[in-house]
């Protein structure tokens, strides 16, 4: 994509020397510290800073263009190889997304997109893991998942990249809408729908209607793949005239598992079965969610066509990102680290993987944020559900006090304190050596400071 292609897609006014408007770009970014020569700087104003001030600097870095909202000062738009480029936008948030639009309807590859309330990230690293067995394979990094982060990991797909894995968050409706024209996805994986955003989205019917708005721009022949066992989208019987593909443990699914063999800590064996053929499968990853995701990956990878063979390979090679059921073997404690959010499923799906420890179990949870009215409840029900797989419950936070409460009441061992640094000044008394350790809450609690703590 040239600079001149970038100011016709978000209407801007492009400022440059003659010559210069056929100038390829690189990356682009709205993080000045990212800027390497070629790339574009996307100068947006956010609540603490103003990208316009770091103009001068990405200059410096040798950014070949800046798109923003006010004329860069005289004085650096002077270069050493001349005069410096760049286009005037009425909102630079706006013509990120235009250029990315624009940008992804040039692109010929598969895209997959994955949304859902739960295991969005891990379902997109077993995806992943899948097709980089045979396909160059871009996928999203990091949080950028949303309406400013998924455009600029679209720009990030390359000529070289042979099919793209993007995941695809909100908190409110018409996001997904939004993200769905941005991505345009080829393949569309909702993993669940669960209680995530209900202080926006109110009830489980209303999150089924945001996250299905993935469908709003999908291409014309797209594939939708849906977890078949979720009761929300096993209601979804047809998307655009054409029935979607079901994955879950029921044998009526074009795909399902069996024979799963629980390895405890260290993952599972199963059958995987495909309207192509069955196999062996190795998951390397602890719970019966975990199957799930290695089912919805697997249903990817057919549909591109490949092997199953190649595609067990890829399952076998999963591996945990940190904060996300990352398993960490240390000297003292073998910790489950799962700080990276929460939910009230994820809550029991990790308090259930901490159950298979054969040590005393140890839950440390927080917080769960943006559940809405009924908030409270379902903080209880937590704390009642970990009353039957944990030794003791540790919590922290206004809200964890209910589960702190249910918890005591059904007969769990309890202590609560009020907010996360207090629980970790009280912790190392509170805990023994061979504990396994579960460590879990929404992102704002800041609970990964707890599993650096213990690592020390």
């Amino acid at each position: 994509m040239t600079i001149q292609e970038m100011a016709a897609a978000c209407g801007g006014k492009l400022f440059c020397e003659s010559g210069k408007e056929n100038t390829v770009i690189g990356d682009v970014h709205m993080d000045s510290r990212k800027i390497m020569p070629g790339d574009v700087f996307v100068a947006a104003k956010g609540e603490r800073v103003d990208g316009h001030d770091f103009i001068s600097s990405v200059y410096e870095k040798g950014a070949s263009c800046v798109v923003c909202e006010t004329k860069p000062s005289d004085e650096d738009l002077v270069g050493p190889d001349g005069s410096r480029s760049y286009i005037i936008a009425t909102s630079s948030i706006q013509a990120l997304k235009d250029i990315s639009a624009a940008y992804r309807l040039t692109l010929r590859l598969p895209v997959i997109g994955i949304t859902g309330s739960v295991g969005k990230t891990t379902t997109k690293e077993f995806i992943a893991a899948v097709l980089e067995q045979q396909f160059d394979t871009l996928k999203t990094e990091g949080n950028q998942n949303n309406t400013l982060g998924l455009p600029m990991m679209v720009m990030k797909i390359k000529e070289h990249h042979q099919a793209a894995v993007l995941e695809m968050g909100i908190s409110d409706f018409g996001e997904m809408h939004e993200l769905s024209r941005d991505a345009r996805p080829d393949i569309c994986v909702i993993t669940n729908i669960g209680q995530c955003h209900l202080e926006f989205l109110h009830t489980r019917d209303g999150i089924l209607k945001a996250k299905t708005e993935i469908f709003d721009y999908m291409s014309e022949n797209a594939t939708v793949i849906l977890n078949g066992d979720d009761d929300k989208l096993s209601t979804l019987q047809e998307v655009k005239g054409k029935k979607p593909i079901f994955y879950g443990l029921d044998s009526s699914f074009a795909y399902y598992a069996d024979e799963i063999k629980d390895l405890g800590l260290f993952g599972s064996d199963c059958i995987l079965h495909t309207p192509v053929g069955m196999c062996e499968a190795h998951i390397p990853l602890p719970g019966q969610h975990m199957i799930y995701n290695a089912l919805a990956a697997c249903a990817v990878g057919v549909t591109l066509g490949m092997e199953l063979g190649t595609i067990t390979e890829g399952l076998a090679g999963v591996r945990p990102l940190g904060g996300r059921c990352n398993i960490l073997r240390l000297d003292k404690y073998t910790v489950i680290d799962d700080c990276y959010n929460a939910s009230p499923a994820s809550m029991r799906a990790s308090l259930d993987l901490l159950n298979m420890a054969d040590s005393r179990k140890v839950a440390v949870l927080g917080d769960m944020f943006e559940l809405g009215d009924n908030e409270k409840k379902l903080h209880e029900g937590i704390g009642s559900y970990a009353a039957d797989k944990a030794d003791i419950l540790i919590s922290a936070g206004g809200l964890s006090e209910c589960m702190h409460e249910a918890a005591v009441k059904a007969g769990c061992k309890a202590v609560h304190f009020a907010d996360t640094d207090e629980l970790m000044k009280e912790l190392p008394g509170l805990i023994n050596e061979g504990d396994t350790i579960l460590i879990k809450a929404s992102h704002g609690m800041g609970y990964a400071k707890i599993v650096e703590m213990l690592k020390k």
